[in-house]
Parts: C-alpha cells; structure tokens; sequence
C-alpha cells in the first residue's frame, strides 16, 4: 500500500467528489491502485485557489468509469473523508511539505513531479501535512477554546499524542473537526433560524447536524454537514423538517405548530448559506434526508412559508 496526493480543482473536468469518488485517467492507474486501503491526501493547486491541501479521505476500490474509455473512478471509503482543520499550504518556511518536490539544497523542484495530479507520499510526509492540518491536542483546543482565562489551569504535563491513523478513525477526534469547520462555514448562524447567538464566554450556540448520518453511510464533509440551533437539530434528525433542492425549509405542518415555525425559522423560509458555495449543501446529501428521513413519515411535506 502507498498514500497519496490528489490534485483536485473545483471547476474541473473531472466528476470529483471528494468525499465520495476521485476520477482519473489510466496513466494514473498503478499508483491509484497501489493506494487501495490506503489513505489519501487533498490538494488545491495554486492555479485553482488558495487552501492547498485541504482533506484527507481512504479509498476503498478502483472500478472503470462506465461509459469514458481510458478513465477509472477510485471509491472513497464511506465514513473516511476528513477536511483538515486548517487548510496547509505546499511551502512552509520555503520549503515543501512533499519530498519528492524539493531538491538537495530544500528548495523546491521546478515542473515534473509538480505537476502530477497522482503523487505518491511517503509516510512521513503524510504525518507531517496531517499534524499541520489536524493537530493531536484538537479536542483539547476546542474544549478549551471559549474556557474563561481563570478557569484554565496548566499542571505542566504534555497532552498525549494520538497516532495520526488512531486520529482519523476515532469517531470522537473527527465529530470535533467535522463541528468546528461547519460551524465556522456558516459564522455561527443556524441555517433555518438564521440567529448568530453566543453566552457571555462567546461560547456559540450553533451545533452541526450531519445530513446524512455517519452510520447510514454519511461522510465528514462540510457539505453533509448543517449549522443548527439545539431544537432545530432534533427536529432535524427526527423529520420534522428537511430542506428542498433550491434550500427550502421544509415543514411537517400536521406535526410542527405553526408558532414554533414563526418563532424558529427565518423569515422567507430559504436555509442560511455559507459564504463559500464550496460549502453549501450538497444536493445529493439534501435528497436523502428527505426520501430516507423526512420523506418516509406518514404526512405531508409542505415548504415553509
């Protein structure tokens, strides 16, 4: 097995998905296939945008892609797409994070391997993007993030370092990452009632709902992911509402009352974007909660408004 990097660009030719399906054409087919099982790293290229690498994912298996002669579609690993907490640049320092593409002197390497969209990565640079990316200790910076300076109390001891791998599997270490990245996609603003609310530490409100569950094959992605207020998110995840196609807060009316719905729903009844579209719900991900948990309830779906 070898890990990867995977050069992807939103406005692509290629059907990506990141935390679903990677395409890609046959000169890539032995290093892809090498990777089966493996884990994978996301990269931006400077050309497309400024986030460098940006996520981390498993892939799972390498099958033809139906229909394009030469190209061949690598499945993620459901449940294994992870964005980096911070996004990582390719130069730290000067230097490159990869060692392929720095030459003797720690400079980095002109065209060749740069410009492969398949690189191979050796483990060590992989811990190494990771940690930048996804630090050990980020549970404890989030619990510690809206603590009140008189509360925190260092007993000099060094908090104890997952292994990098330990840290992309446990469930508690990514629901930590997956909420503070959707939470701060949407500024701390539930989507439906469209409040920004905070107590006196700035300790936010908002929580994030995946809108797929992670155990019904639902991924990490910022994408699958909703900023909500605590009652919206059990309605939510119960069926009480749902979203349409083009971000319509759907309501059970027979089984929501309509002053619960004036008090909690943002006026206009369309859900509160992120500022990236990069972000935004992915349609995908909307229909399933609707046909697997909104739309299998015994009433009616009506939009809000």
């Amino acid at each position: 097995m070898v890990k990867l990097v995977l050069l992807h660009k939103t406005e692509s030719i290629y059907d990506d998905e990141p935390d679903v399906v990677y395409d890609f054409p046959r000169s890539y087919l032995k290093a892809m296939t090498e990777a089966i099982a493996d884990w994978a790293i996301y990269y931006e290229p400077v050309k497309a945008g400024p986030r460098g690498y940006f996520a981390v994912a498993r892939i799972a298996r390498i099958e033809p892609k139906p229909g394009s002669e030469g190209r061949y579609l690598a499945h993620i690993a459901p449940g294994s797409f992870l964005p980096l907490d911070r996004d990582v640049p390719r130069l730290v320092d000067g230097r490159p994070l990869e060692s392929a593409l720095t030459d003797a002197r720690g400079a980095p390497k002109k065209g060749g391997a740069q410009q492969l969209a398949v690189r191979r990565l050796p483990d060590a640079d992989f811990a190494r993007i990771v940690n930048l990316g996804l630090p050990h200790d980020l549970e404890r910076i989030e619990a510690q993030r809206y603590a009140p300076a008189a509360d925190t109390f260092d007993d000099g001891a060094a908090p104890f370092e997952r292994p990098v791998l330990e840290r992309l599997t446990r469930r508690a270490y990514r629901d930590v990452a997956f909420r503070r990245k959707v939470r701060d996609a949407y500024d701390y603003r539930c989507a439906i009632s469209g409040l920004r609310l905070r107590n006196g530490g700035g300790r936010p409100e908002v929580q994030a709902a995946h809108i797929r569950p992670v155990e019904r094959q639902g991924s990490d992605s910022v994408r699958n992911g909703l900023a909500l207020s605590g009652t919206l998110h059990w309605m939510f995840d119960r069926g009480l509402i749902s979203v349409a196609t083009d971000h319509t807060i759907l309501v059970s009316r027979n089984k929501v009352p309509d002053e619960v719905i004036d008090r909690l729903m943002v006026p206009g009844g369309k859900l509160c974007l992120p500022a990236d579209a990069r972000d935004h719900p992915h349609p995908e991900n909307l229909r399933w909660h609707r046909e697997n948990i909104f739309g299998q309830t015994d009433f009616d779906a009506v939009p809000w408004g």
